[in-house]
Formats: C-alpha cells, sequence, structure tokens
C-alpha cells in the first residue's frame, strides 16, 4: 500500500537572483544611475550608484525603508543628525524619517523598501 504524500509548500513563481550585486551595479560618470532588481505589492529592490560628489536631496518616504552600502563613502542625513556610510555600513529608516545621500566618491547602495507588509499575527 503506498504511503500518502505529503503536502508541499507552493514554489514561488518567480525570484530573483544576482550572483554579485556589486559587479551588477553601474556607476555613471555624473549623476545617480538606479536599477530596479525587484519589486511587487510587498517590496521594492532598488540598486544605486552615484557618481563622486552627486547627492539625493533629504526627502521622505511612507514605508520603512534599508539601506546597504556595498562600496565607497557617502556623508547621510538621517533625520536630525549625520552619520558617515563606508562600504558593510547598513542603515534601518521608519516610515517617514527624512533622509539623504551625499556621495563622497563612487558608492553602490542597495535600498529595500517594505511597501505592504503583512498584518500582524492575531
Amino acid at each position: 500500500m503506498k504511503a500518502p504524500e505529503e503536502a508541499k509548500p507552493p514554489v514561488a513563481e518567480s525570484y530573483v537572483y544576482v550572483r554579485d550585486v556589486r559587479q551588477q551595479a553601474k556607476t555613471p560618470e555624473n549623476g545617480i544611475l538606479s536599477q530596479t532588481l525587484h519589486s511587487d505589492e510587498r517590496s521594492k529592490v532598488i540598486l544605486f550608484g552615484f557618481a563622486a560628489g552627486q547627492e539625493l536631496s533629504a526627502h521622505t518616504a511612507p514605508y520603512p525603508a534599508t539601506l546597504m552600502f556595498l562600496k565607497g563613502d557617502a556623508l547621510l542625513k538621517l533625520g536630525v543628525e549625520e552619520q558617515e556610510a563606508t562600504e558593510g555600513t547598513f542603515v534601518y529608516m521608519p516610515p517617514y524619517l527624512e533622509h539623504g545621500i551625499k556621495a563622497r566618491n563612487e558608492v553602490v547602495m542597495l535600498l529595500t523598501m517594505v511597501k505592504n507588509p503583512p498584518p500582524p499575527a492575531a
């Protein structure tokens, strides 16, 4: 007699795989270049390349977000504070935190926005 099959979790319809995101990043000679690596109803992941001296002026977003610095040095505005960012720096930002970035040299940064987190468990 054959044993009943175990239920298997659903297979994700698609996934994103980037072997080395640092090699995927493009840093322009002048300006800021962004590449969306993933976007759906729950999250968005954007890879940024900043030319030296480029600045993303202070702004807010309605979502929690993380920043991961993969290359370079930058000055961050986080609320009323300024912080240094170098390769390996990680930042978590709650919704509506005013933030901005100024690249001191070529900077590669990964931004992840959590657009629609699941509801808390009851």
